[in-house]
């Protein structure tokens, strides 16, 4: 097992890595986009405790009272205000509104390249570390619950399925990467496939 510090180095070595963003097309490169399409930044939390001694990542199920994504796995996280100074700013307020992770906490460890979402928006993941334990605290009609997994789970790229569904009259192809009774697919299991790969390079 890695001890934290080389835990945290690996990571800092794979955030550094050059390489292109992702999105949710990257398995659809047929998709036609509506014209005059505008993106919006967001920003997203990847926390990964190392409090317990096993690296494990931390996760949400959305609300199923949501008009978007109801009951999907994410990240916490979301759209960039104006308040904002920049996304990390975002992922650490959107953490601290929607599972009550005090912003001060986390050590950032840097981010993964943007992806892309078929809901215009542009979403930088920012990695990091939380080195003590914390009492999450679900923000009630946003999250429905807050659970981890291994992080070895979602680093092994031999966990990851592509799977399809009909979406708007067409196929569409997504990563997926399940454990337990959580089913991580879409834009969230995108996300960590390009964090697995950068950890296997």
């Amino acid at each position: 097992m890695l001890t934290t510090p080389e835990l945290t180095d690996q990571l800092r070595a794979a955030l550094r890595r050059p390489g292109n963003g992702s999105s949710d097309f990257d398995l659809n490169p047929d998709t036609v986009l509506p014209e005059g399409r505008k993106l919006r930044p967001a920003g997203v939390l990847v926390p990964i405790s190392i409090a317990d001694g096993t690296p494990r990542l931390i996760l949400t199920k959305r609300s199923s009272a949501l008009k978007h994504h109801p009951g999907q796995i994410a990240f916490p996280g979301g759209k960039q205000d104006e308040g904002d100074v920049d996304v990390t700013a975002t992922a650490l307020r959107e953490a601290r509104e929607e599972i009550g992770l005090p912003e001060d906490l986390p050590e950032i460890l840097g981010h993964l390249p943007m992806h892309e979402t078929v809901t215009s928006f542009t979403v930088t993941p920012v990695v990091a570390i939380l080195h003590d334990r914390v009492q999450f605290v679900s923000e009630p009609g946003e999250v429905d619950e807050v659970f981890s997994v291994p992080l070895a789970h979602v680093l092994n790229p031999e966990n990851y399925l592509v799977e399809s569904r009909r979406w708007r009259g067409q196929k569409r192809y997504y990563f997926t990467v399940p454990y337990g009774p959580y089913y991580i697919w879409g834009a969230t299991a995108r996300m960590l496939r390009g964090l697995a790969a950068r950890m296997s390079e």
